[in-house]
């Protein structure tokens, strides 16, 4: 089949005014496996870049450094106690290096299964104390401050 100029761009519109939806991805328990349910998540994190994130399993807040510094803000007042002011590691495992208890944490959808739907020992499910759209301005504190081989902070790539 031939198009004329015209036929080609009125295609590209239609098609970019009509794009075809993209299924969320699923999120599962880090240590279960089983799948995630969103709809227990506190209230207010349902953003665009949330529904971004649903969409690719990147954090849009990476980099961004106004949401760095919310995420900073958030971490110190609900995750410092554990993992130490600078992510160093306390009572809970560090999170600035390159070593991760979780393996899939080196992603950013692994790290938010983790934070949503906690782990093994003290660190419980976090749906109740943030919102989505919060543990993504943490993740972005804790990937901001990454002192590990980039290498193998697979969050980097693609």
């Amino acid at each position: 089949m031939k198009y004329n100029n015209l036929t080609a761009a009125v295609l590209a519109t239609l098609a970019l005014s009509n794009p075809i939806a993209q299924a969320d991805i699923t999120m599962h328990h880090a240590i279960t496996g089983e799948v995630l349910d969103m709809s227990v998540a506190k209230s207010g994190g349902h953003t665009d870049a949330f529904k971004q994130f649903m969409q690719t399993g990147k954090n849009p807040y990476n980099g961004d450094k106004e949401a760095v510094e919310k995420g900073k803000s958030l971490y110190m007042t609900g995750c410092s106690g554990c993992h130490g002011h600078e992510a160093e590691g306390k009572l809970g495992p560090g999170l600035a290096d390159d070593y991760w208890t979780y393996p899939a944490n080196a992603t950013d959808k692994g790290l938010f299964e983790l934070l949503f739907g906690g782990a093994n020992g003290m660190m419980g499910p976090q749906y109740v104390n943030f919102s989505t759209d919060e543990m993504l301005h943490i993740m972005a504190f804790l990937r901001d401050i990454y002192k590990g081989d980039p290498k193998k902070a697979k969050w980097l790539k693609d």
